[in-house]
């Protein structure tokens, strides 16, 4: 259970967010996300006010502005690797949404940036799970987010393999500008953070 927290992100931040398994870090980030909203207090995403928001505003908000990477992966097995980078065009269907053609550009964009660019036809099953974490990445990243949450992105992967993955989120980071904010207990993360806080008895403090 979360008490009394009270955090601010900048944009263009790197923030790590640790603590024991059962601390809050993923009730924290699904709130940040409008994901969960059992909770008393304010919360502001992208300047919004989350509590004034129906579910149709989330969803688009989410959509339009959050990333959301976790270390589960959530593809869809039955769809291919490009297929999964673009679903966030396909729940997003509506106006001003970007032709199929667009999309499928973009698929291909992302997919590319994560080192997955030959992979499109295969599914992701066929994957190594570091190249199925990529493959989350890229979905992501897919409408150009401003604020990247994750949750123990790397939490499945081995040492070396998770190294990958770290180096990208700071790669994209860096050259996108984007805000990330990941609950981790892997220090290689905590390591790259501009700043790492800790969630203790549901409190969050910043580690000296």
């Amino acid at each position: 259970m979360l008490r009394g927290v009270d955090l601010e992100v900048a944009g263009g931040e790197l923030v790590a967010v640790v603590g024991r398994s059962g601390s809050g870090k993923t009730t924290l980030l699904n709130i940040l996300a409008g994901l969960d909203s059992t909770y008393e207090g304010r919360v502001e995403l992208a300047g919004r006010d989350l509590e004034r928001m129906g579910d149709r505003e989330l969803s688009g908000l989410r959509n339009r502005t959050v990333g959301l990477l976790c270390q589960s992966y959530n593809l869809l097995g039955h769809l291919t690797v490009l297929e999964n980078a673009a679903l966030p065009w396909l729940f997003a269907r509506g106006e001003g949404t970007p032709g199929r053609r667009a999309a499928r550009a973009r698929a291909e964009e992302v997919l590319d940036r994560v080192g997955l660019g030959d992979r499109g036809g295969a599914r992701p099953h066929e994957l190594s799970g570091g190249e199925q974490q990529r493959l989350a990445l890229a979905r992501a990243l897919f409408h150009r987010p401003q604020i990247l949450l994750c949750d123990e992105p790397t939490g499945n992967l081995d040492a070396a393999t998770g190294g990958e993955v770290v180096a990208l989120l700071v790669e994209v980071h860096r050259e996108q500008e984007v805000t990330v904010l990941a609950a981790t207990h892997d220090p290689a993360i905590a390591a790259a953070a501009g700043r790492v806080l800790e969630l203790r008895d549901g409190r969050l403090e910043a580690r000296a």
